[in-house]
């Protein structure tokens, strides 16, 4: 793949229900790019990301990433450049070792084995987990579930790495271990978060979504300090720049 972009036009997506999930998205993500998606609950950003690689198909508009346009004869390749991390790890965490989960992904391709193993290494390697290679994964803290989790992805080598919600749960050192981590990779990366700390932390573009809608997309220090597009968004500015309860400054 030359350009390892993701672009949207025109996206619609109606829940069976009635409801809608996103209303005319458009953007185009570039090369090593990192950006935010934010907005309130509800306000579609788990919706796009499951359109990135084909779990959810739109009933209008087009999808790109790279050179392929996402259909059903290009998902396949589209899901092997595509690493979705889901906010849950519960919910890609299935085998009965993590060794077996990271190794899924790889198997799946037909990589013979003695590959199979340097990339399970490799990735739980990257994440600071090799020592859980054969624990079973429900028995996993919050945080190394999380681990394994993205260990599972990047074992594939994916080109975009799409995250939702990745420091839900997580408490203050494993959050701060995976920002770090995070700031390491060379990914294209797009994160649906509430966190608009790491958001401010690790992304030099954010897009805000409100009800399915882009409301902005621009530098993510540009839009944290707009004080009014948040709050017309359902967010607050983050902690770091919120000043000091006390004093006020």
């Amino acid at each position: 793949m030359s350009h390892h972009i993701v672009q949207a036009d025109d996206l619609h997506y109606t829940y069976p229900d009635g409801t809608v999930g996103i209303d005319s998205i458009s953007f185009r993500i570039t090369h090593g790019e990192s950006v935010a998606l934010v907005g309130a609950n509800g306000a579609g950003k788990s919706t796009l990301l499951l359109h990135l690689n084909g779990c959810l198909i739109s009933s209008k508009g087009d999808i790109r990433i790279g050179d392929y346009p996402l259909n059903k004869r290009n998902i396949k390749a589209v899901r092997r450049s595509v690493g979705m991390v889901f906010q849950n790890p519960d919910d890609q965490l299935f085998m009965p070792t993590v060794y077996d989960d990271v190794a899924f992904g790889p198997i799946n391709l037909g990589m013979h084995e003695y590959k199979v193993k340097k990339r399970v290494l490799h990735a739980l390697e990257t994440v600071g987990a090799e020592h859980l290679i054969n624990r079973p994964p429900y028995k996993l803290s919050g945080g190394e579930k999380r681990a394994v989790a993205i260990a599972t992805v990047l074992a594939v080598s994916p080109d975009v790495l799409v995250m939702d919600e990745p420091t839900s749960n997580l408490d203050p050192m494993s959050r701060k271990r995976l920002i770090n981590l995070l700031k390491t990779f060379e990914h294209t990366k797009i994160i649906a978060t509430h966190d608009l700390d790491m958001a401010l932390d690790l992304c030099e573009r954010t897009i805000v979504l409100h009800k399915g809608k882009i409301t902005a997309d621009g530098p993510t220090i540009d839009l944290f300090n707009d004080a009014s597009l948040l709050a017309r968004s359902g967010l607050e500015k983050p902690l770091g720049m919120q000043g000091c309860p006390v004093c006020n400054r």
